[in-house]
C-alpha cells in the first residue's frame, strides 16, 4: 500500500487501490467527460515532463486562475511532481490584487481557463515589465495552450521520465509546494506557504470522519483554489470517491441530478439560498398541502443527530409520513440520495441544519483557515461525535487550547511553514512555541465540541466600556427569514446598531399580503410599516441579548452585498472597513453626526447574482 507523504503520491495510491473509470469528470459541450485512475496519473505525468521541457526550474511559481475542472487536478500534480510552487488564484479579484500576486509571487508562468478571465488578468500583466508566460486550457487565437505543453511532454517522455521520478524521490514532506494568497477582509492579501505534509497530515486526518465509500460521487464547485475545496478534493481522491466538477453556480442543481451525487461541500450562503428557494416553493401552497409543508418545516427544525425518537416517540413516525410527503421529493432535486454535505468559512443556522437533516441532507460543519492547512476542527459522523450548533470536535493530530482572551490557538503539522517575504508578520501569528494564533475567539461545548463565537479583531468596545462581539449578534440575526445580510456596528458609540441588507424575495411576499404599494425596493424599506416589521424582528432578538448587546437602532439598504462590489470577501464574509465607508452616511444618521457627504441614504437596488465560475470548453 502506497504511503501518503506527498500530494502526488495520491496517483499510485488511485491506480493501486481505486482503479475506477470516472475519478474525475467534467462537463464539455454538454457531456459529461470522464477520467480514469490511469488516465489522471498518466496526464499528470505527461504535463510534468512538458513543464520541464518548457524550461519551468524547480521552486518556480506558477498560477492557476481557473474553473473547477479535471485539469487543474492535471496541472496541481504535474507542478508538485516537479517541485514548483502551485499558487492558484480567484478569478474574482481586482485588477490591483492580481498585479499584486503576480508581482509578489514573481510567478514564472499562468495557467488561465477561458478568454473571460485572462480578460481579467490582462490589465494586470500589462503592467508588468516582465511578464510570465500565459498558457490558456481553452483554444484562444493567439494564445498559447496547455495542450502545447501536454504534447511536449509525450514527445520527450523519455528525455524526462527518470529525471521526474527521481526529484518524486528526493521530495520531502516538508518541503514547500503550493502558496495560497488569502483572501482577506482588508488589506492586500498575503501569500500563504504549505507543504506537503501540512496538507497531507490534514486530509488524512478528515477523510477518517467522513462516512462515504468509493461507491460514492461527489460534485465540486466551490473554488479549487480556496483552500478548504482543495483540501476536499484531496480528501475525495484519498478515498477513491468520483469527483465530478460543475459547469458553474448556476447548474448545481441539474448537475447534481445527473450525477446522482452523495454529497459536496459548500459555504452557509449556498446552502441559505436553497433553503429560501424551498421556503419560498410552500408559499404558493394552498389548504392542506400548506399545512403538510409548513408542518415539514416545523418538524424539521427541532430534528437532531442524536435522535430525537428516543426521547419523543411520535417523533419518528412523524419523519417517516413527512418523509413520503415532501422530504424525499426535496431529495429528488439533488440527484435523489441522502447527502453528507461538509460547510465551512462562516457559521450556519443551526434550524437550518437541522432540516436539511430531517429530510435526509447531512450537514456537518468544520472550521479552520488557510494558515492551518486548513481543518483544526470539524463534526465527526462517522463515529457519531456530532452537535448542532458547533464546529465539531478537534481534528486528530491538531492541538488546540484557548488563550487568556479566549483566542483559539493550533499547534501541530497542520500549521503553515509562513507567509512569503513576510517574517515579521509570521512571528506575530506564529509564537515562539509553534502556536498559531487563528484570531478566532472560541469555547468548548460540553468540554468536547469547539465553537466559534466571534473574530478577536471584530470586538469593539462601547462608549460605557462594555464589549460587544459583532459575530456573534449578526449569525443570529441572519436566522431572521428577512434578513440577508447585516453588519453590527457602534464602536466608541453609546449603543449597538445594524445595518440590513433584506431578504427581498420574503420581504415581498411579506408586502403583497398586506397589499402594500411600492415602485421599488428603495420605496418599499422606506414605508412605515416595513420600519415597524423589522423593528419586531430585532426585538425577538434582543430579548435574548444582554442589555448593551440589543440593538437600537438599524438602517436598511437596497443594495446586493457579494464579492463583486467588494462588501464580501472571495469566502463571503463581511468587508467591514469597506462596507463602513459606503455606508459613512448611515452611520453618522445613526448616531446623529455630521454627514460627510450629500449621498442619498439608499443606493441603488441591485438584484441578487452569485459570481460565476466559466467552464473551459475544448474545441
Amino acid at each position: 500500500m502506497v504511503e501518503i507523504k506527498r500530494t502526488f503520491d495520491l496517483l499510485d495510491h488511485l491506480v493501486e487501490q481505486y482503479p475506477k473509470d470516472d475519478i474525475l469528470a467534467g462537463k464539455v459541450n454538454g457531456e459529461w467527460v470522464k477520467y480514469s485512475s490511469h488516465d489522471y496519473y498518466k496526464y499528470a505525468h505527461y504535463l510534468a515532463y512538458g513543464l520541464c521541457e518548457i524550461g519551468l526550474k524547480k521552486g518556480d511559481r506558477v498560477i492557476t486562475m481557473s474553473a473547477n475542472c479535471p485539469e487543474w487536478n492535471f496541472i496541481d500534480m504535474a507542478l508538485a511532481m516537479c517541485g514548483m510552487i502551485h499558487v492558484p488564484i480567484y478569478p474574482t479579484l481586482s485588477a490591483e490584487n492580481y498585479l499584486h500576486i503576480l508581482q509578489h509571487s514573481e510567478a514564472s508562468a499562468v495557467f488561465v481557463s477561458t478568454k473571460v478571465l485572462l480578460g481579467r488578468l490582462r490589465p494586470a500583466l500589462d503592467k508588468m515589465e516582465k511578464k510570465p508566460d500565459v498558457y490558456t486550457l481553452a483554444n484562444i487565437e493567439g494564445e498559447h495552450r496547455m495542450l502545447e505543453i501536454l504534447k511536449a511532454g509525450i514527445a520527450n517522455r523519455d528525455k524526462w521520465m527518470l529525471e521526474i521520478e527521481q526529484r518524486k524521490q528526493t521530495i520531502v514532506p516538508d518541503e514547500w509546494m503550493t502558496m495560497i494568497y488569502t483572501s482577506g477582509t482588508t488589506g492586500l492579501p498575503k501569500g500563504v506557504m504549505l507543504s506537503h505534509r501540512n496538507l497531507c497530515s490534514n486530509f488524512l486526518a478528515h477523510s477518517q470522519v467522513n462516512p462515504m465509500t468509493s461507491e460514492c460521487r461527489v460534485l465540486s464547485f466551490l473554488p479549487l483554489n480556496h483552500i478548504y475545496e482543495r483540501s476536499l478534493n484531496y480528501h475525495w481522491q484519498y478515498k477513491g470517491i468520483s469527483i465530478y466538477y460543475a459547469e458553474n453556480l448556476g447548474t448545481i442543481q441539474q448537475n447534481m441530478m445527473e450525477v446522482q451525487a452523495h454529497g459536496f461541500c459548500a459555504v452557509p450562503r449556498v446552502l441559505e439560498m436553497v433553503h429560501d428557494k424551498l421556503y419560498a416553493a410552500g408559499k404558493d401552497f394552498t389548504g392542506l398541502k400548506k399545512k403538510i409543508y409548513d408542518w415539514a418545516f416545523r418538524h424539521g427544525q427541532r430534528y437532531d443527530y442524536t435522535g430525537l425518537s428516543k426521547v419523543q416517540p411520535f417523533y419518528q413516525l412523524n419523519q417517516i409520513i413527512l418523509d413520503r410527503l415532501v422530504y424525499r421529493h426535496w431529495r429528488e432535486k439533488f440527484g435523489g440520495n441522502r447527502l453528507t454535505v461538509i460547510t465551512g468559512g462562516s457559521s450556519i443556522q443551526p434550524k437550518m441544519v437541522r432540516l436539511f437533516a430531517a429530510a435526509g441532507i447531512n450537514i456537518y460543519e468544520g472550521y479552520g483557515l488557510s494558515e492551518t492547512s486548513p481543518v483544526i476542527a470539524v463534526n465527526d459522523p462517522a463515529h457519531k461525535m456530532v452537535k448542532i450548533g458547533t464546529v465539531g470536535p478537534i481534528l486528530s493530530g491538531v492541538e488546540m487550547k484557548f488563550d487568556e482572551d479566549g483566542e483559539i490557538l493550533t499547534r501541530g503539522p497542520h500549521v503553515m511553514l509562513g507567509y512569503y517575504k513576510d517574517p515579521e508578520y509570521t512571528a506575530q501569528v506564529i509564537d515562539k512555541e509553534g502556536w498559531f494564533h487563528t484570531g478566532d475567539i472560541g469555547e468548548l461545548v460540553n468540554g468536547r465540541y469547539l465553537k466559534i463565537t466571534d473574530r478577536k479583531k471584530d470586538i469593539f468596545k462601547l462608549s460605557a466600556g462594555k464589549y460587544v462581539a459583532p459575530q456573534l449578534i449578526e449569525n443570529m440575526l441572519r436566522g431572521s427569514e428577512y434578513i440577508e445580510q447585516v453588519m453590527v456596528i457602534g464602536e466608541n458609540e453609546k449603543q449597538a446598531a445594524a445595518i440590513i441588507s433584506p431578504n427581498f424575495n420574503t420581504l415581498h411576499y411579506w408586502a403583497l399580503k398586506y397589499k402594500l404599494h411600492y415602485r421599488d425596493n428603495a420605496e418599499l424599506i422606506s414605508l412605515p410599516q416595513v420600519h415597524d416589521k423589522y423593528r419586531k424582528e430585532l426585538d425577538n432578538y434582543n430579548k435574548t441579548l444582554a442589555p448593551h448587546e440589543q440593538i437600537k437602532q438599524f438602517r436598511l439598504v437596497v443594495d446586493d452585498w457579494n464579492p463583486n462590489n467588494g462588501l464580501l470577501s472571495p469566502t463571503l464574509k463581511l468587508r467591514r472597513g469597506p462596507l463602513m465607508e459606503k455606508y459613512k452616511d448611515l452611520v453618522a444618521d445613526i448616531y446623529g453626526k455630521e454627514k460627510t457627504s450629500t449621498n442619498s441614504l439608499f443606493s441603488a437596488f441591485r438584484s441578487v447574482e452569485l459570481p460565476t465560475m466559466p467552464w473551459h470548453k475544448k474545441n
